[in-house]
């Protein structure tokens, strides 16, 4: 059964829940769409043929597909922001990117499709992101950078780049969904089980706080 049969399943839920599921379901019709076609190449016609929606229903709920487009990207953003957004000097380092590192690797794990579009924005040169990460993104990578010099600071880690941590983190969490055909290809499996996302949460999390100076 595929993400969207799942997805459309939960429509027998009570009524007041409707416009919610509708929408997830658009939006993960939309991540098949645009991994495969690109942007340029999608089709509103066939995102409603996806979502097993008229595409009248489609345009209710995004008024065109830069909308729908712009949704797909700012949900996967908040799914990896959210567990650090209230990220600060009196957090326990150790915790916290622990914490941080799993969220993102079971993103990896549940919704690699909205990982792969992200990245392929990236490559293109973030065309409809430009703003988002001259604004909001650059705030909020601050504030997180910010709160890991001031663990820096008093002594609770050892002395590194907190952007280049922060990059590390996203590159190797992030490297199992977008570069996941080649992961399968090194392992020789044709997809990985739930025991490997923990061999894969706990290799990187040793590793990355090993290299914090983090027991």
């Amino acid at each position: 059964m595929s993400e969207i049969d799942v997805l459309q399943n939960r429509r027998k839920e009570p009524a007041g829940r409707i416009r919610q599921q509708n929408q997830v379901v658009i939006i993960a019709a939309a991540e098949e769409e645009f991994l495969t076609f690109g942007f340029k190449g999608a089709s509103m016609k066939r995102i409603a043929e996806r979502a097993e929606l008229p595409r009248a229903n489609i345009h209710y709920y995004f008024k065109n597909k830069l909308d729908l487009y712009g949704a797909v990207l700012g949900d996967i953003v908040e799914v990896w922001d959210a567990t650090v957004s209230d990220i600060n000097a009196d957090d326990d380092p150790r915790e916290t990117l622990t914490t941080y590192i799993r969220a993102k690797v079971m993103s990896s794990k549940n919704n690699p499709n909205a990982s792969r579009i992200f990245a392929s924005e990236m490559v293109h040169g973030a065309p409809h992101l430009s703003h988002f990460l001259s604004h909001d993104f650059r705030t909020s990578i601050k504030h997180k950078a910010d709160a890991i010099q001031a663990w820096i600071d008093q002594g609770k880690m050892d002395p590194i780049d907190p952007m280049h941590l922060l990059f590390f983190i996203w590159g190797s969490t992030q490297h199992y969904a977008d570069f996941g055909v080649q992961v399968l290809a090194a392992m020789d499996k044709e997809s990985l089980s739930d025991d490997d996302f923990e061999d894969i949460t706990e290799t990187l999390t040793q590793l990355i706080l090993k290299g914090c100076g983090l027991r």
